[in-house]
């Protein structure tokens, strides 16, 4: 297998796999965590509650046992987007096919059980997208407004770094203008810095430094310092044990968070627009790839024991580790049990999207050659203008 098709099923098999590790964690404390399972997690568990069906009925959803989330879902949407298209996205595509997608064709949802909507399991700031789009004829490039802020728009943005690999500074302003149709202030910014994390973790030789630092880059205002102060952390914190760890990194992205200390209770100001404010799923999934250094288990295991969002930090620690690593660092039997339990073929998905780059890619290649020439042309030496002769009466 050559390293483009391995990568990218790699970034989307990363992140599939980390969803579905972190959704049977996901609003828990790490105690709760612990108490349930006996124990950090280390591999698929069942359901935090036996009686997921009635216990939140808000979210009747059968989180564990190898079910993919929302995050998957809408992912593997956007790579139906771009196979359909083969090419560079804005925010016009997600009005006129990621919201076709979402609630005029049913998929097997696992957390379900059952063929359904995309819609019909997506949380309410996703939902916004059809209320918006599709209801209300809002601008694609301003229907972002409004939106209560969170990783809504970041968790599925994996196959926006890949079109763009290589190029970080593209897949941010492509992921920037994307989400404009579903996010604004600092989860719209969050997507585009994850963008640029997968797209820089695909190159060849890249590190979890280099994915890092090129996240924090391209990062602006409040997920700039949020992303810095992780580091720091991480870096201060040096060799600690993986409780330490967990600890560690809330304590340097809770100042950014506006949901605050109770994830299920959140503070009055949570998800409000923010120039100062940052999610907390990109910087602490940044964090558990450098602590770690791109290892994958160990960095998705991070995620999954931290809590909180659980599933979306490990969606985008398991791309970005992925896309480092390729196929080879995530465990066989995790990507196996996890295809089979959420009925999904992960290897058609990645070489869907591996095609689609091929594609783009030599798209912008002739692009680019194309510039060069006019480029070449216009600076090319002109000679200078005819001077009138010297016995020319010009009066």
């Amino acid at each position: 297998m050559n390293w483009l098709d391995d990568r990218v099923g790699a970034v989307l098999t990363g992140a599939a796999v980390g969803d579905a590790l972190g959704g049977a964690t996901e609003g828990w404390t790490p105690e709760q965590i612990a108490e349930r399972h006996g124990g950090r997690v280390t591999g698929i568990v069942p359901p935090y509650y036996d009686d997921w069906r009635t216990a939140r009925p808000i979210a009747p959803y059968h989180k564990g046992d190898g079910h993919v989330t929302d995050d998957t879902l809408m992912t593997h949407a956007l790579v139906d987007v771009y196979a359909k298209r083969r090419r560079h996205l804005d925010a016009f595509n997600v009005a006129e096919d990621l919201v076709p997608l979402m609630i005029g064709a049913t998929r097997w949802v696992p957390e379900l059980e059952a063929d359904a909507l995309i819609l019909q399991r997506v949380f309410l700031a996703e939902k916004w997208i059809v209320a918006r789009l599709h209801y209300g004829h809002v601008d694609p490039r301003e229907a972002g407004v409004g939106n209560i802020v969170n990783c809504g728009a970041t968790m599925y943005m994996a196959p926006v770094g890949l079109v763009n690999a290589g190029d970080p500074e593209g897949a941010y302003r492509e992921a920037i203008d994307l989400a404009g149709a579903h996010q604004s202030s600092y989860g719209r910014e969050a997507a585009g810095v994850f963008a640029a994390a997968v797209a820089a973790s695909v190159v060849p030789g890249a590190t979890a430094r280099s994915v890092v630092d090129a996240a924090a880059a391209l990062a602006h205002d409040g997920t700039a310092a949020a992303v810095a102060a992780v580091v720091g952390a991480v870096e201060r914190a040096g060799a600690v044990g993986p409780d330490e760890l967990g600890r560690v990194i809330r304590d340097a992205v809770a100042p950014y968070d506006t949901v605050g200390p109770e994830y299920r209770s959140p503070a009055m100001d949570a998800r409000l627009p923010s120039r100062t404010k940052s999610i907390e799923e990109l910087p602490a999934a940044l964090g558990f790839v450098l602590a770690h250094d791109g290892d994958f288990s160990a960095a998705v295991l991070g995620a999954v024991n931290y809590g909180r969002d659980a599933d979306s930090i490990a969606t985008m620690a398991g791309a970005i580790c992925g896309g480092l690593g390729g196929r080879e660092v995530i465990p066989a039997d995790w990507a196996r049990d996890i295809a089979a339990a959420s009925r999904i073929d992960l290897d058609a998905v990645g070489a869907t999207m591996a095609d689609v780059v091929r594609d783009v890619a030599a798209a912008d290649a002739e692009r680019a050659r194309a510039r060069v020439e006019t480029l070449a042309a216009l600076t090319a030496a002109q000679p200078s203008p005819a001077q009138p002769s010297a016995g020319r009466d010009l009066g």
